[in-house]
């Protein structure tokens, strides 16, 4: 007894069931108080550090590694040590970023990362 499989569209014209899409409709949040972004709360509120503000816009690439390190050992939201702390921050904030941070900016954020090596005696 052979089984036949019934399809619902027709091979000769190519016809095929188009899926249900999700409406475009947005949820609104019953939150206003929180950051818009997930990236922007974590860098608020992250256990990682207490980060001074706009530290990652400062001009200097030693001010900003300064920064960090005094944030990181004076932090006691952290879960490991200084150096990884405020390493994995400042990296972070670089790929959160992605292309829209200027190459200025980002080469100074790098140039910020040789420098925190340094201010940990770790070069």
């Amino acid at each position: 007894m052979a089984h036949v499989r019934k399809t619902t569209h027709s091979r000769k014209t190519g016809a095929r069931k188009t899926s249900a899409r999700r409406s475009t409709t947005s949820r609104k949040s019953t939150k206003r108080a929180s950051p818009k972004r997930w990236s922007q709360r974590v860098t608020k509120e992250s256990d990682a550090l207490d980060l001074e503000q706009d530290v990652f816009k400062l001009t200097s690439a030693k001010k900003i590694a300064i920064s960090l390190k005094r944030s990181a050992e004076h932090s006691s939201r952290r879960k490991t040590g200084a150096y990884r702390s405020a390493l994995s921050m400042l990296t972070f904030y670089i790929n959160r970023a992605g292309k829209t941070l200027p190459k200025t900016q980002r080469a100074r954020l790098e140039r910020a990362k040789v420098e925190l090596r340094r201010a940990f005696g770790r070069e």
